[in-house]
Formats: C-alpha cells, structure tokens, sequence
C-alpha cells in the first residue's frame, strides 16, 4: 500500500461506489490494493490527526517495527502521550500493529473533503 485516501463527510452513495467497483476488479481478477478512511466530519478528523500525530506518523514511516517507548524517544516526547497517540492512531486505521512492532505501511495520505 502506498497512499491512504482519507474522505471528510463523504456521502454513503460515494463510499457504496468506490465499495462496488472495488468488488467488481476483484471479481474480474484485478488486484485491489486501496485503503480509505471516512471520518463523519472535519471536527472528528481534526481531533484525531493533530500536528504532533502527523509527526508521529512521519516518523514511523520512516522506523517501522518501533515500539512506543522506541517513539518517544526518538520523538523526544512522553511514553504516556505517545501511547495516546498511538492507540488514536491505531483505532483510526492510520497504524499497524503486529508481533513485528507498529508501522505506517503507506508513503501518502490523501484527504478529501465534501463540502
């Protein structure tokens, strides 16, 4: 995977096409590899992808297979918000975690947002 598309109050009616069409490469044999993210509204986004999580992310981009105190330290910052920070991350779909560490297995994020 190498971009996460993130939509911001987009219609059910756009999620349900995108969901179809991928459906239907995968039924005629294509390979699929998409990922999206739909937060309900620009204040749900906006809570979950402060600067300091963006620079986060940045850096486990950069150093999968960190673990949270790896991230704090090379972040600079406290075990316990960059634990805040991980699960608000994780539960958002923006990281992996696995026997291997945590990763940000994408090098792009794309936001949409429906006006």
């Amino acid at each position: 995977m190498t971009k996460v598309d993130v939509h911001v109050a987009e219609p059910f009616s756009a999620s349900r096409r995108r969901i179809l069409d991928a459906l239907a490469q995968s039924d005629a044999g294509e390979t699929v590899d998409e990922f999206h993210i739909v937060f309900p509204d620009w204040t749900t986004l906006a809570s979950v992808m402060t600067p300091s999580r963006l620079t986060l992310l940045r850096h486990l981009h950069a150093h999968p297979g960190s673990s949270v105190a790896d991230l704090a330290r090379g972040l600079k910052r406290d075990d316990t918000r960059v634990q805040e920070d991980v699960e608000a991350l994780t539960a958002a779909g923006l990281i992996d975690r696995d026997d291997f560490g945590l990763s940000a297995a994408y090098s792009e994020i794309r936001a949409s947002i429906a006006l």
